[in-house]
């Protein structure tokens, strides 16, 4: 009897699939190294900051937060861009989108004070208020 056993009628069809296995694990293998290569890239992007200086003596702020910023982006027309706002009340200082290598070249700048990363607090939102009984567990009704 030439008949092949189940096993044995297999064997060849398994041979393709191990290949593919191995094929795919050397690809998940490369992809896993890729992400070390992408951090750096990733480290360059943009975030906005708040950059305080001291405040400017007998100088408009807004043209010394510009004359400032431009020292590090290369022109006044850059600066102007890159700016998004002006503090010129409560706090002297400015916002703008900045990489983080813009960031450490800007705290090196006669008159910065400090660069933080711009944050957002939610204060209201669905998770809080009375609802949740926040304002009972606080004493406040």
């Amino acid at each position: 009897m030439n008949a092949k056993s189940p096993i044995e009628s297999r064997l060849p069809k398994l041979r393709n699939p191990l290949l593919i296995l191995l094929f795919l694990g050397a690809a998940a293998a490369a992809m896993a190294a890729e992400p070390e290569q992408a951090a750096p890239a990733a480290a360059q992007e943009a975030a906005v900051h708040i950059v305080y200086v001291d405040r400017p003596e007998g100088a408009d702020p807004e043209e010394f937060h510009i004359r400032t910023l431009a020292h590090v982006l290369g022109s006044e027309e850059q600066a102007k861009g890159a700016v998004l706002y002006h503090y010129k009340h409560a706090a002297s200082g400015f916002s703008a989108k900045l990489t983080p290598a813009q960031v450490e070249e800007l705290k090196k700048q006669p008159g910065v004070l400090q660069v933080v990363p711009s944050q957002t607090y939610k204060l209201h939102g669905p998770d809080s208020g009375t609802h949740q009984g926040t304002t009972r567990s606080l004493g406040l009704m």
